[in-house]
């Protein structure tokens, strides 16, 4: 058999050209089963996949943009929390759970009126977690000591971690407050913010329903305007006193600006988190003229202008309490 120059170069060209993808497929191969570090559960936010990828290149993932092309061909991640199920992970098997895996949720629900230390502990209590290092993470990263993060009921993935959890709660609490300011100011200052939002964590640990916030409220502005001390017990429960009884004791020994019996205007920070009613309470009081308020046999307040008829208010409620004690 004649072989002819071009037939021979032919030869060569097929068995370069089968080599060639041999040798590349190995090494896709190679690269698809290289190990990699990840997070077991993590967020893939609403945009581009270059950003994504991006993201992860900060967080130390090791990626790079052949994965950007690669999970083109794969399908679209879609937002949202992703179950990676492991520490460490082949890249095939990570870049395929992007496209293909949802973590499984469950809800935590944060309470108005808790302090933030007392909530992450049972939040973490719940989910495993440990509520030291949500508390430490919490110190580090919120702009706010206390009352940042908003209550309400949040889905949360299982297995997520403890920054996570604290990324996925401020994430979602700056959302709700910087939202909540453009809405009612048209712009959103932080240093303006922390004090109504102060304002409001007293509202919130003072009032006895939602109905009652606006009066509280107006009880605040009034007593400061006449540069009158608080004297309110709401403001002592802040941080792990968050559920002790307030007693003549601890007003004589706590020392710190929540302490309103001793110190005029608000503490320097907020007593607890709060809901979007007391904030707008703190900003929206009732025009009244009240100065005090007392909590009557029936669980809400009684409010007044007059220190005598205050007075009235707090036997009414002692005369209560005595009768309801002795009938038992």
């Amino acid at each position: 058999m004649v072989v002819t120059v071009r037939t021979a170069k032919k030869i060569r060209k097929a068995y370069f050209t089968a080599h060639l993808f041999l040798f590349t497929l190995i090494t896709f191969l190679y690269y698809l089963n290289i190990e990699i570090s990840t997070k077991p559960v993590i967020e893939i936010p609403r945009g581009s996949i270059n950003g994504f990828f991006r993201t992860l290149e900060k967080d130390s993932y090791d990626v790079t943009k052949l994965d950007t092309i690669i999970i083109r061909f794969m399908g679209s991640p879609q937002s949202g929390w992703i179950d990676i199920g492991k520490e460490k992970i082949k890249k095939g098997d990570f870049l395929h759970a992007l496209v293909s895996s949802k973590a499984a949720m469950r809800e935590i629900k944060i309470i108005p009126g808790e302090t933030t230390i007392i909530a992450l502990e049972e939040v973490g209590q719940k989910l495993g977690l440990n509520g030291d290092k949500l508390w430490d993470l919490y110190k580090l990263k919120a702009p706010f000591k206390e009352g940042y993060i908003v209550p309400n009921t949040y889905k949360v993935p299982i297995g997520i971690d403890e920054e996570g959890l604290i990324d996925l709660l401020l994430k979602r609490s700056n959302i709700f407050h910087k939202n909540l300011s453009v809405k009612v100011f048209g712009s959103y200052n932080s240093k303006k913010w922390l004090h109504l939002v102060t304002l409001a964590s007293v509202i919130q640990k003072e009032a006895a329903n939602k109905k009652e916030m606006a009066l509280v409220s107006s009880v605040i502005y009034n007593r400061l305007k006449k540069r009158m001390k608080l004297q309110m017990d709401g403001t002592l429960n802040y941080g792990k006193y968050s559920h002790i009884k307030i007693t003549p004791k601890r007003i004589r020994e706590d020392k710190s600006s929540y302490n309103t019996y001793k110190h005029y205007g608000l503490p320097k920070n907020p007593v607890c988190m709060v809901q979007k009613e007391a904030i707008l309470a703190a900003i929206y009081p009732a025009k009244t003229d009240y100065l005090y308020f007392m909590k009557n046999k029936d669980g809400v307040h009684d409010f007044t202008r007059s220190y005598n008829t205050h007075l009235r208010n707090i036997r009414k409620k002692q005369k209560s309490v005595y009768k309801r004690n002795n009938s038992n």
